[in-house]
């Protein structure tokens, strides 16, 4: 309340001070006033005053409006905002350009990248009436109509503050004279919520992005559980009939056929630990799984791995080497009436470690193109787990058959082993 009658009091006294330099300048040009001022020059003092303390009194009540609140502050003419915006200079500065020009009234604006800093004219109207303020309005009388927006964008680290301006168009002596009706008041607070609401997009679409990428890789793990289940009973079922049939014919080879079975289920069951596979483990697996095969195939199938003790120990996705050690067999050499053989090499890489497996099989052709379910799901893996740290090839091999490899950083973030 005390800041109100204060701000009303002092608009009154510029008025009235300018009202007694107006008389004495009238006295002395006309050599005084024996019987004092002229009653149209009292009408007018009085009118004016009305409508000056009127005016200043609808100001106050706006800013309550508008704020909440009353105090030397909210009621000044020119209002000042110092801004934190969480992105980089250039960001903030673009943020900051669309929240001033999608301003309502918003009639120039100038903007200078390099030095950041964007200047804008704002057309001021009579918030009661939609108008321009009325030309009977004595607070209207002084100055420009419009108001004015000078934002400056500080580059900071990772961040960018903002100075923010909002003025009326006119010299700040006029202040003591006029009231803005909280227009430069609502700019501000206009400028701050556009921008408060443009970084809450942000952050939501960044949110929805890091969500979208959690669902991704529950998806692929989904998958590749859903992969397990139809594949790995498959070939349980085709290994214990054949360790029945060699039981009876070849008890030998039915316990060695048993023992790489036992091997290679204790490589693909989860452990309790859930923890991260190696390259070294999953060598195992796809060792194993040769084995028993190389048992089924006979002399259809050879081997060679040349994997150095050293890169054992790197990370390495789970299951992710035993696909491609499966589509050679399936797609390269079962198809293929000789059969013939499967590398596996691993060998240092500017980025970490590459993993190849390669055959002399049949190689690509209409029912085998490199695109299967299988290859687009270890495509898909590396992306979420390693981004653009990791990479997948896969090319014909010479003279026959297909090589594929995977290259993938020897560090990985916590939870990459498990995509």
């Amino acid at each position: 309340m005390i800041a109100s009658l204060f701000f009303v009091f002092r608009i009154a006294a510029a008025w009235f001070f300018g009202f007694f330099l107006a008389t004495l300048l009238i006295t002395g040009l006309f050599g005084g006033m024996q019987n004092g001022p002229p009653w149209p020059f009292v009408l007018l003092f009085v009118v004016t005053m009305a409508l000056v303390i009127t005016g200043a009194f609808s100001h106050v009540r706006r800013v309550r409006l508008i704020a909440g609140k009353v105090d030397a502050t909210t009621l000044a003419n020119r209002q000042r905002r110092q801004v934190e915006i969480p992105f980089e200079a250039g960001e903030a500065f673009d943020l900051v350009d669309a929240a001033v020009r999608e301003l309502p009234r918003t009639e120039e604006v100038e903007s200078a990248r390099d030095s950041l800093q964007i200047r804008a004219k704002v057309g001021r109207i009579d918030p009661y009436s939609n108008k321009s303020p009325s030309r009977y309005n004595p607070l209207a009388w002084l100055g420009n109509k419009r108001n004015q927006i000078l934002a400056t964008v500080t580059p900071g680290q990772d961040a960018g503050s903002l100075l923010l301006i909002c003025e009326p168009e006119s010299p700040a002596w006029s202040d003591w004279f006029k009231v803005d009706d909280g227009t430069n008041l609502e700019n501000a607070e206009a400028i701050t919520r556009a921008i408060t609401r443009r970084v809450a997009e942000r952050r939501r679409s960044e949110q929805a992005k890091a969500e979208q990428t959690v669902t991704e890789k529950e998806l692929t793990v989904a998958k590749l559980s859903l992969l397990h289940a139809q594949v790995e009973p498959h070939f349980l079922y085709n290994t214990l009939a054949s360790a029945q049939y060699l039981t009876r014919n070849d008890p030998q080879r039915a316990d060695e056929m048993l023992g790489n079975l036992i091997a290679y289920l204790r490589h693909s069951l989860p452990s309790a630990e859930n923890s991260a596979s190696t390259l070294g483990e999953e060598l195992e697996r796809a060792r194993a799984y040769l084995e028993i095969l190389k048992i089924r195939m006979g002399a259809r199938l050879n081997t060679q791995i040349d994997v150095p003790e050293r890169l054992q120990s790197v990370p390495f996705p789970a299951m992710m080497l035993q696909t491609l050690v499966e589509n050679a067999i399936k797609h390269g050499l079962e198809p293929k009436s000789g059969g013939g053989t499967v590398w596996i090499l691993a060998r240092d890489h500017e980025q970490g470690v590459a993993v190849t497996v390669a055959d002399d099989g049949q190689g690509f052709n209409v029912q085998s193109s490199g695109t299967g379910i299988g290859l687009k799901n270890v495509r898909e893996r590396l992306r979420l787990a390693y981004g653009s740290s990791a990479s997948f090839a896969i090319v014909s091999n010479f003279p026959s058959g297909v090589a594929a490899t995977i290259v993938v950083p020897t560090a990985i973030g916590e939870g990459q082993a498990h995509a």
